[in-house]
C-alpha cells in the first residue's frame, strides 16, 4: 500500500520527521510532495525545493530512503486542477497524510483515506517559528534534525532570511 504525504518542509524539522514516521508505520511505500515546488524563494518561502529535497535526504536514514521518493508539487489557482496535476506526478497512492481541512476535504471526495498526522510539538515545531529563531538569533538547531541543521548553516541560513 502506497501513501502521499505533501509539505512545504520550510525547513524540514523533526516534527516532519515524525510525520514520515508515522505515515510509514501504516503504509509500505510513502509519496513525499515538496508542495509550492513551483514559488519563487520569498519570506515564507526560502527553500527552494531542490533545497528541500536536499535536506530532507540528508537528514533521514537509509532504511527510510529506500521507502520513500520524493516528488515536486506545483501550486495551482485551482484547486481541482491541483488535485488532477497531482495525479500526472505522482504514482497510485491509497492513503493520504495530511492535518490541511482543504486538502483532507478535496481527497474525501474522491473516496482517498485521508489520515490525520498527530503533531509532535507544535508549539516549537514550526517552519515559521524556526525561521523566526534563526532571523533572531536564538537557538533553534535542536528543532531539525543534523543533516538539514548542517545543510542550514552550510548555506549561511541567516544571511538568507534576513535579506529576503
Amino acid at each position: 500500500m502506497n501513501g502521499l504525504l505533501i509539505g512545504r518542509f520550510q525547513p524540514f524539522h523533526f516534527g516532519h520527521l515524525e510525520a514520515f514516521r508515522f505515515a510509514l508505520s501504516k503504509v509500505d511505500k510513502l509519496w513525499v510532495g515538496l508542495g509550492s515546488s513551483n514559488i519563487p524563494t520569498q519570506k515564507n518561502d526560502p527553500f527552494s525545493a531542490e533545497e528541500r529535497k536536499e535536506m530532507i535526504l540528508s537528514s533521514i536514514d537509509e532504511s527510510m530512503k529506500n521507502k520513500i521518493s520524493i516528488y515536486f508539487i506545483p501550486d495551482l489557482d485551482n484547486h481541482v486542477k491541483w488535485i488532477e496535476k497531482i495525479d500526472t506526478i505522482i504514482p497510485k497512492f491509497d492513503i493520504v497524510f495530511s492535518n490541511d481541512e482543504l486538502t483532507k476535504h478535496l481527497y474525501s471526495t474522491r473516496f482517498v483515506q485521508v489520515i490525520t498526522i498527530p503533531f509532535l510539538k507544535r508549539d516549537v515545531l514550526s517552519g515559521t517559528k524556526i525561521r523566526d529563531l534563526i532571523i533572531r538569533d536564538q537557538k533553534w538547531d535542536d528543532l531539525v534534525p543534523e543533516g538539514t541543521k548542517n545543510f542550514l548553516i552550510k548555506i549561511n541560513v541567516k544571511e538568507r532570511l534576513k535579506n529576503i
